[in-house]
């Protein structure tokens, strides 16, 4: 993902959807056409508006998609654009079912498509100058720095403090926060680690599900240093905080268990997010 890929907004005239256009031009991604039916020859932000995916694919080979599409109607939003040949869909939606959630996955993996989320605030890659999703643009600046998280406000605490500290970042991805997502830590783990632009990792987790147990088999063998958070450590078991996937269950997904998965590949855990910036200092320095 650069300034050279050709995006599309799904749910474009929408207040979300038309506010975070303009923010994504802003940043520098090359935003080509939005879709909402019923809106075609409108124009959002200065981006023409298609009634359907397929045909903005057609007229402007639009790769990726950004979807703000209600809850309802996600599902048939998400198969229209990976039917239509989209490769890429960020689905920034919050409360999909869960059924439609497993459904589109199936799809996209069926077409090779990658998903981020749902229930995601997107990526963001500072030196390409690309921004799929809602981030606010002030808190990033280029520099060697790989983060993936489940937590949106955390990211953006995170992020800002790096910037701050002078520790600009490569990409910047969001998972979303539901209990089933597109694109895993161990996914986007993968991926940084082939990047030789990203030196370091930074990961936000949180308590719920298994997940960064995962990740920490993967950190193993990664070959960078890797600087976590995890969120909800003194959540009380059984207790939903916030995300679908932040649920102990049954001594599953505890903070205790997490942290020493992690901590056992090598990570260094940070105890509080303004701790972040300083070890990944340290480790870069090393």
């Amino acid at each position: 993902m650069g300034e050279k890929t050709k995006v599309l907004v799904q749910g474009i005239t929408g207040h979300q959807g038309s506010f975070h256009t303009a923010q994504m031009l802003e940043f520098g991604t090359r935003v080509v056409a939005g879709v909402a039916p019923g809106r075609q020859g409108r124009e959002v932000a200065g981006v023409p508006v298609y009634d359907d995916v397929q045909s903005a694919v057609d007229k402007h080979g639009a790769t990726a998609s950004v979807l703000f599409v209600p809850a309802p109607f996600l599902r048939d939003a998400a198969f229209e654009a990976i039917d239509a040949g989209i490769a890429l869909l960020i689905l920034i939606t919050e409360h999909v079912p869960l059924h439609d959630t497993l459904e589109v996955l199936a799809f996209a993996d069926q077409h090779s498509a990658i998903v981020i989320g749902p229930n995601t605030y997107g990526i963001c890659s500072p030196g390409a100058r690309a921004k799929l999703g809602i981030p606010p643009n002030r808190i990033f600046q280029p520099g060697p720095v790989g983060v993936v998280a489940r937590s949106g406000t955390l990211s953006y605490e995170i992020v800002a403090s790096l910037s701050a500290e002078g520790l600009g970042q490569t990409t910047v991805v969001g998972m979303g926060g539901d209990r089933v997502v597109g694109t895993g830590f161990v996914e986007v783990l993968r991926r940084m680690k082939h990047d030789a632009e990203t030196r370091c990792v930074v990961l936000v987790g949180e308590i719920g599900g298994s997940s960064e147990e995962e990740a920490a088999e993967f950190i193993k063998g990664m070959g960078k240093p890797v600087v976590a958070y995890l969120a909800g450590r003194s959540a009380p078991p059984g207790r939903r905080m916030g995300h679908a996937g932040a649920i102990i269950e049954r001594g599953r997904g505890t903070y205790d268990s997490k942290r020493k998965a992690l901590e056992a590949a090598g990570v260094r855990v940070a105890e509080m997010p303004w701790q972040v910036a300083p070890l990944v200092r340290e480790v870069l320095v090393d």
